[in-house]
Order: C-alpha cells, then sequence, then structure tokens
C-alpha cells in the first residue's frame, strides 16, 4: 500500500478505517456504507477485544479458533474461498474480524445445515448459518461423556479438567434440548429450540445484524416492556420466591446462585478440597484449601483446581454453561431453569439433603 494511504488511514478515525476495511474485501460490492459504519463500532469489527486479539502475541491463530475468530477462518471452513471445507490447512493472520463477506458471502446460502459439538446435525437458514456456526460453543452431553469416561460419579480422577462450553453461546442456549449441549442427566427431558411468536424466528429478528443491538420494539409487540430482564413468560416461581412481578431473568440468576453454593458444598464437603472460580484467570476454578476466598498460589501463580469428579465437573459445566450467554432468559430461559434444577438436584443427593425452594 502506498504511504499516502497508510497515513490517510492512520489520521481517520477507527470506525473508517474499518470501512475501508470491510470495503477492500468485497471490491466488487458498493456497500451500504450506514450499515458498514455501525458494523465498524460494533464487537465484531472490535480487532482490540478479547475476541480477536487473544492470539496476537503468536501472530497466528489456529485453524480450529479461526473458523470464528476471523472471516477468513469461516470462509475456509466452509469453502466459500475456493478451498476444500473443513478447516483451514494452515493458521490463519491475526488481525481479521467478523467481516462483511462472512454474512454477506455470496454462498452463504448454499449453507443449509451445521454440525454441532454434540454431532447433531442442525438446519439452519439464510444469516443464521453464520450465527449458529460460531455461537453453538465448543463442548455437549457428549463431550461430558467422554471426559469422565467410567469413573464413578463422586471418585476424584486427576486425569479430569474443567470443560468450558466456550463464550457467548446464545446459538447453543436457544437450541436446547434440540442441540444436547448443556449438559443433559439420563432421564430427565429437556426444553427443545426455542421458538417465539412470529414473526420472532431467527436471530436476525430481535438482533439487529450490523450494530447488534436488540431491537426493544419486537418485544413490545407482545409484552409490555423491551426490557428482556423484566419480562416473565412463566406463572410458575422458579427460585422459590413467589414472585410473579419479576422477570424470569431474576429467576435464572438466583438458581444458578444457588448451584454454585452447592458446586463449593459439594467440592468442600464431599472431595475435601475447597475450590473458588476467577472469570478473569483461566482454567477459571481453583484450590483455595484454607478457605479464604482467594486462590491458593505457588510460585506466585494461581493453583488450579484438580481435584474434579464426575459429577462436580456436570455441575460446574452447566452452571458456566447458563452463565456464558448473558441473554439465556430470552433465548431459551426453561431450558436453563432445567440444567441448573437437575445439576443442583444431583449435587443435592450427594451431599444427603432435600433440594427445596427450586423448581423445574
Amino acid at each position: 500500500m502506498p504511504m499516502r494511504h497508510v497515513v490517510f488511514l492512520t489520521a481517520l478515525p477507527l470506525v473508517f478505517v474499518a470501512a475501508a476495511s470491510a470495503i477492500s474485501q468485497t471490491p466488487e460490492r458498493m456497500p451500504n456504507i450506514a450499515e458498514i459504519t455501525q458494523w465498524a463500532r460494533s464487537g465484531h469489527a472490535n480487532v482490540h477485544s478479547e475476541s480477536f486479539a487473544h492470539w496476537n502475541d503468536a501472530g497466528q491463530i489456529p485453524p480450529v479458533c479461526a473458523t470464528c475468530h476471523s472471516g477468513a477462518g469461516f470462509r475456509s471452513l466452509y469453502g466459500f474461498d475456493g478451498s476444500e471445507p473443513g478447516l483451514p490447512q494452515t493458521p490463519v493472520p491475526v488481525g481479521g474480524v467478523v467481516d462483511c463477506d462472512t454474512c454477506h458471502n455470496p454462498a452463504l446460502p448454499s449453507l443449509t445445515e451445521i454440525q454441532l459439538p454434540s454431532g447433531l446435525p442442525h438446519p439452519v437458514t439464510g444469516f443464521e448459518g453464520a450465527c449458529m456456526t460460531c455461537h453453538q460453543g465448543r463442548a455437549s452431553t457428549a463431550t461430558i461423556e467422554k471426559s469422565v469416561g467410567a469413573s464413578q460419579e463422586d471418585e476424584v480422577n486427576p486425569e479430569l479438567g474443567f470443560v468450558n462450553p466456550h463464550y457467548a453461546i446464545a446459538g447453543a442456549t436457544l437450541l436446547g434440548g434440540d442441540g444436547a449441549l448443556g449438559y443433559h442427566y439420563a432421564g430427565k427431558e429437556y426444553e427443545p429450540r426455542f421458538f417465539h411468536a412470529r414473526p420472532v424466528a431467527t436471530c436476525v429478528s430481535c438482533h439487529e445484524p450490523h450494530n447488534l443491538t436488540v431491537a426493544e420494539e419486537v418485544c413490545t409487540t407482545c409484552h409490555e416492556t423491551g426490557d428482556p430482564k423484566a419480562i416473565r413468560i412463566s406463572r410458575q416461581s422458579f427460585d422459590g420466591s413467589g414472585d410473579l412481578g419479576k422477570g424470569i431473568h431474576a429467576d435464572i440468576v438466583a438458581n444458578r446462585q444457588r448451584l454454585f453454593g452447592l458446586v463449593q458444598d459439594y467440592a468442600r464437603e464431599v472431595i475435601g478440597t475447597p475450590m473458588i472460580y476467577d472469570g478473569g484467570r483461566y482454567p477459571y476454578f481453583f484450590a483455595d484449601h484454607n478457605s479464604d476466598g482467594r486462590a491458593d498460589e505457588k510460585d506466585g501463580a494461581p493453583v488450579a483446581y484438580t481435584s474434579w469428579t464426575p459429577r462436580l465437573l456436570k455441575a460446574a459445566y452447566n452452571w458456566k454453561f447458563v452463565g456464558a450467554d448473558g441473554g439465556i432468559h430470552v433465548h431459551n430461559p426453561h431450558y436453563a431453569l432445567q440444567l441448573l434444577y437437575d445439576s443442583a438436584e444431583d449435587l443435592s443427593s450427594a451431599l444427603g439433603r432435600e433440594l427445596t425452594g427450586m423448581s423445574r
């Protein structure tokens, strides 16, 4: 690129740099500058966010990560770039984002089915193919079952480690029992894909596709408020409060908090190794032998929790799964409540307690 172009771009605000980048990736199409501007200010275009900058020091993104953390990787996954469909053959250079050609690629309508981490196929249409590919998470019931193998439920297995469902997993929660991407306990039935009343049928029915904001006016078509957290779609109290005037979001928050209390009780009373959670540090769960609420340290580093049992892993996975989608109270609230209840029930049984105050 000639030096005069470099000077010109670096002198402009980020929004126009991003817009120029998007345009350069699709030179044969004249983009709508208003939509480009919205996109450039969204999380999908924020090249400095952890979603895209995580690999900056390495200079390249591993193929398995690049499929969702760069437009180039996504196109390679489905062969939209002319390559053989599948994981990119080599790491993808850093600096890419979810660009225009991710969702507006002419080949995207040909994508009619995606594979889920559970091994199940799921049909998709249009933009949903891109949304569901990258927001389906990376684990499932099958992942957990494979991880625990034949270990006894309360047997500490030093080979076990926390299985992370991943982040921003709205697609996984939306699919509910149809995707089996939460951990499903044997003998239980789970809410299938959650369908709102028409015309709310796809991701873009509620989410503005370029700036990613939620169109609250869609909510008020049927609900008295446009605040999703204030909406209640059930006449049942799930958290034992009996308060039907609050949104179902509050029930999910309360039950998730209670589940984590049981997770900690089980770790302390059954396993004998207390744990804490720190969402800002990987692998998130740490040992806390003196129960002071802080991670144990060794050589200046936090000590990862290594006393996992199958029962603890399943419950911790569901706890993290429900928290990994900030909109789960909209995408599939009853699925969230079922996962929380079943995990709490299972831990309570191991603790010799009766689970009261929670409903499924």
